[in-house]
């Protein structure tokens, strides 16, 4: 890249990380409304995964995103170049990392585990919210040591034709470093990407096998409301989302690889973007930094109930099960009547209905 380029590149990357927060903050927190309140017509394990989900990937998108990227690019010198800052934010990003990954992970396992048995299990309600619980105190439990990877570290710079000094938050180029590193890549990224794949893969197998058992008819017979029809609902939202997951998150972990394997030198510039090696990573970053903001684009793609919810959402509807304390609107088999409460002059009974006729109360 030539100066021009170069500086293109830059102010894309300014713009494009806020935008990222402006617009993935929200969509996270309305998902988790969503799905958590409203549901959408998912099952009770689903609710559980995918709000966990969303509250992880908010989370990522604060400590990395807003807190890093972002200042980075628009501050000289953001607080978290200083100590204990760094180190803090570092291990906060990495927990972050490692919740979203795995909950992914976990939640394809039990959709496959759910799918592939022969009665129409469904898990306790406490397993799912355990599950969570346990994934995100553990991944931030392995993120300890990732406090010690950076620290900050004095840096000259030019700032207005002066020479100043600011500690900078810089990698420590040490071997046990260079290893947590590998391992933490592996672990966030590589072995969730060959998990997702295989027991989707399962997953994809059994539905075809299982569609070849039944007629057209018992299929559509079997295509109502059930247990098993929800379970595949959850399939087809998770589905989305591990593919895209797949898509965004290899990138980043084949270019770090090549990073830290053929261009592992203390006198390698990371920020000289004449080398596309460096180019493409700042891509893959940007790619894999987009998966956090992407579920809610992908339910309203693939969900009608989802999108249905946020219609009624974005109309001040009250969701199903919250009711008002005057007229409730019903519909029976032979015409249109408002249920009432409790009138105060009339013995306790009811329902209290009001004919649309004559306006009379009888008692049902």
């Amino acid at each position: 890249m030539d100066s021009t380029s170069t500086a293109i590149f830059i102010t894309v990357q300014k713009l494009y990380y806020p935008l990222l927060c402006i617009m993935g903050i929200p969509a996270n927190l309305v998902t988790f409304y969503l799905i958590f309140v409203r549901r959408c017509g998912m099952s009770d394990s689903a609710v559980v995964y995918l709000s966990c989900l969303a509250v992880v990937d908010s989370l990522y998108l604060v400590w990395v995103i807003l807190l890093d990227l972002t200042l980075h690019f628009w501050l000289l010198q953001p607080f978290w170049h200083s100590s204990p800052w760094c180190e803090v934010l570092t291990f906060l990003q990495h927990g972050a990392l490692y919740s979203s990954s795995w909950v992914v992970v976990v939640f394809t396992i039990e959709r496959y585990v759910v799918l592939s048995s022969t009665a129409a299990v469904r898990p306790h309600p406490r397993v799912p919210r355990i599950t969570c619980v346990a994934v995100v105190m553990l991944s931030h439990l392995a993120s300890v040591p990732m406090a010690w990877i950076n620290a900050p570290t004095p840096v000259n710079f030019t700032v207005d034709g002066a020479n100043v000094t600011l500690p900078r938050c810089r990698y420590r180029d040490e071997a046990y470093s260079t290893a947590l590193v590998w391992v933490t890549s592996v672990l966030s990224v590589g072995v969730p990407v060959v998990l997702l794949i295989i027991f989707n893969y399962l997953i994809g197998y059994h539905l075809s096998r299982a569609s070849r058992l039944f007629s057209r008819e018992e299929q559509r017979v079997m295509s109502g409301r059930t247990a098993r029809s929800l379970v595949r609902r959850s399939i087809l939202l998770l589905g989305t989302v591990s593919v895209a997951f797949v898509a965004l998150s290899l990138p980043r972990f084949v270019t770090y690889c090549i990073l830290r394997t053929v261009y592992n030198s203390p006198a390698f510039d990371r920020n000289d973007y004449g080398l596309p090696i460096n180019v493409a990573g700042d891509l893959a970053n940007m790619l894999q930094n987009l998966n956090s903001t992407t579920n809610f684009l992908l339910y309203c793609m693939v969900s009608c109930r989802f999108r249905l919810e946020l219609l009624k959402l974005l109309r001040c509807r009250r969701p199903p099960g919250e009711h008002s304390s005057g007229l409730t609107n019903t519909t029976l088999g032979w015409g249109r009547v408002y249920t009432l409460p409790q009138p105060r002059n009339q013995p306790l009974g009811g329902p209290w209905v009001v004919v649309l006729t004559n306006l009379q109360h009888k008692q049902d």
